[in-house]
């Protein structure tokens, strides 16, 4: 069976930066090659070509596959620890305060908060969408993650953390109840009222990033109202975040988006309300500690004036921890 090997440790990483090492390391991940073979293949003295391969063979990139005799020839042919390497390193900056790493659904609340943490936490902000960040969490690639996926029973993002982290110990705790909606320009040009005037031919519509909780509600509405048979329906562009997909709409480069009341309001765009959902914040439990500052800033009742400065936010269950 062919298969992939992660790049875990900096020796690695650092072996591999040579691109002659690369090189190497790619032709023998095809198939198990001697000195000699790798020498005329890459036309070089059979001596360079040791030198490098012992720095393979020395991370564990490069393993002995078999020793063919021919008479008094004995030929060492090398292989390919595995068939694909994936780097996969969480790299953080060194300061005078620790920091930790956000993936998940973008979430204009979590940038407040993270701007009011900048004393005791560097939190950096990576919005990759709802499900791509609970997978980053899962192969740790960040801290915390924060999703609001509608799973089919109509329960949010419990049943997908689930199926996701079977058997550890994560963390789900409610940042707070939000609004999402109809973003369209000022004034409503194009008398928009509802989902069915995505279908018409005179409306451009911006879609959100796969994987999104976003995307993952729309899709599923529109396939249960029947307006996407067959996937039909284009969007006319991708935004990845509430902000980008406000924007696009503000500058005339779309007539609609679905996306949080909060970005459509301050990108001075009229709203209709679609639904009210819940965003969690997920986490391990041994991230608990880092995480402190901001599970205690979810308790404190300025980060709840916070939320209700922001249209459409409930901070009414902000701090609550759910069962997993």
């Amino acid at each position: 069976m062919r298969r992939a090997a992660y790049l875990q440790d900096w020796e690695q990483t650092k072996v591999l930066a040579d691109p002659r090492r690369l090189q190497i390391l790619r032709l023998l991940m095809a198939q198990p090659a001697t000195l000699t073979q790798l020498a005329q293949h890459l036309g070089r003295s059979p001596a360079w070509v040791r030198h490098h391969l012992r720095r393979l063979e020395q991370a564990g990139l490069v393993e002995l596959a078999e020793v063919r005799v021919d008479g008094r020839v004995r030929e060492k042919y090398y292989r390919a620890a595995a068939q694909a390497f994936v780097l996969q390193r969480l790299v953080l900056p060194q300061g005078d305060r620790p920091a930790v790493v956000f993936a998940g659904s973008h979430d204009l609340a979590l940038e407040r908060l993270a701007q009011a943490l900048t004393r005791h936490v560097d939190i950096i902000l990576h919005p990759v969408g709802s499900l791509d960040g609970l997978v980053n969490l899962r192969q740790h690639l960040c801290h915390f993650s924060g999703a609001h996926l509608l799973d089919e029973t109509g329960a949010y993002n419990l049943p997908y953390i689930r199926r996701l982290f079977p058997g550890q110990a994560v963390q789900v705790v409610t940042l707070a109840h939000r609004v999402q909606g109809l973003m369209v320009a000022a004034g409503n040009p194009k008398a928009i009222r509802g989902l069915e005037d995505l279908a018409r031919p005179d409306v451009r519509w911006v879609s959100r990033n796969p994987g999104s909780g976003t995307q993952v509600w729309l899709e599923r509405e529109l396939q249960r109202r029947g307006l996407n048979a067959a996937g039909r329906l284009t969007p006319a562009r991708q935004a990845a975040t509430h902000t980008a997909a406000a924007q696009a709409v503000r500058a005339g480069q779309a007539d609609v988006a679905v996306g949080l009341e909060a970005a459509a309001r301050s990108a001075g765009l009229d709203f209709i309300p679609l639904f009210v959902e819940r965003f969690d914040l997920v986490f391990p439990q041994q991230q608990m500690r880092p995480l402190a500052p901001v599970l205690d800033a979810l308790q404190r009742a300025d980060f709840r004036r916070l939320l209700h400065q922001l249209p459409g936010y409930d901070p009414r269950h902000t701090g609550e921890a759910l069962a997993v």
